[in-house]
């Protein structure tokens, strides 16, 4: 694991990259960040996560490090000790981490529930909707003891997905107050995650879909081996897309309201430091 600061004290702000080996972008974020320098108003640590992993270009060494985080994870697994380090280097943090994905090209913020440091930070950032997986057991977020924000921030492996992770790292630091400057705020829809779809055992995949768009009862969403699926119910589509997972198309969800100012319009502010804060 790399660890850099930006600033002096005691960081309550934190950047982490690299938590997936296959998701380079937020590193690349990290990386122009330290190379920029900027004067910041207040510290902030940078972590490249799974330098391993990242290395080889892989998603993980042993298990995915976003579920090692649990005593159900053998000790002498790699990312069950990388996942403990990390939990030590973010307590206490308000912490921005930085994915990429295959089911989305448009960046998206996910969280484990809400708060007033989420409803503060989120709707200043330039994320198409916000999606509360509160309802996975283990896992869509790493289980710090921090405050954790982690967009998505465009297709896996693109020079967007690369651009726009850089992009929301500063609308980050700049609507913590970590720098100077003003954010636009806008509102944004708000999914919570159900459950996953799955997979029938096929050798080809289609998605007919769009995530984020609901999806009618008895409308055609996706195909196995040129087999329709049709949906029994309505739902809007989360993680979406034919081959991001191995058993499963992604996730039902469901639109349940607006984040962020009203709908009169969108006017350039920005959070304080005080508000942001955990």
């Amino acid at each position: 694991m790399r660890v850099e600061q930006l600033g002096e004290g005691t960081p309550e702000l934190a950047i982490v990259g690299g938590v997936h080996g296959d998701e380079a972008c937020g590193v690349r974020a990290i990386e122009r960040l330290i190379e920029d320098d900027p004067e910041v108003l207040r510290p902030v640590k940078l972590v490249v996560a799974n330098e391993r992993a990242l290395d080889a270009g892989v998603r993980y060494v042993n298990t995915d490090l976003n579920r090692a985080f649990t005593d159900s994870v053998p000790e002498d697994v790699y990312e069950r000790e990388l996942a403990q380090e990390l939990d030590d280097e973010v307590e206490g943090c308000t912490v921005l981490s930085i994915h990429s994905t295959q089911s989305h090209a448009e960046p998206f913020a996910i969280t484990s529930g809400l708060n007033s440091t989420v409803e503060a930070i989120v709707p200043h950032l330039s994320v198409k909707a916000l999606v509360d997986a509160t309802a996975l057991e283990n896992g869509r977020l790493f289980a710090a003891d921090a405050t954790i924000i982690e967009v998505e921030a465009g297709l896996q492996g693109t020079e967007t997905a690369d651009e726009n992770a850089y992009s929301l790292a500063r609308e980050f630091l700049t609507a913590t107050g970590a720098l100077p400057g003003d954010t636009v705020e806008h509102d944004l829809p708000l999914f919570e995650i159900g459950e996953a779809i799955p997979k029938p055992a096929a050798d080809d995949y289609d998605v007919f879909v769009e995530n984020f768009e609901r999806v009618d009862a008895g409308e055609r969403f996706a195909a196995a081996d040129g087999t329709d699926l049709i949906a029994d119910e309505p739902f809007w589509p989360v993680l979406v897309s034919p081959y991001g997972y191995r058993d499963q198309f992604g996730y039902r969800g469901q639109r349940t309201g607006v984040l962020g100012q009203s709908s009169e319009g969108a006017n350039s502010t920005s959070v304080s430091s005080r508000s942001s804060a955990q």
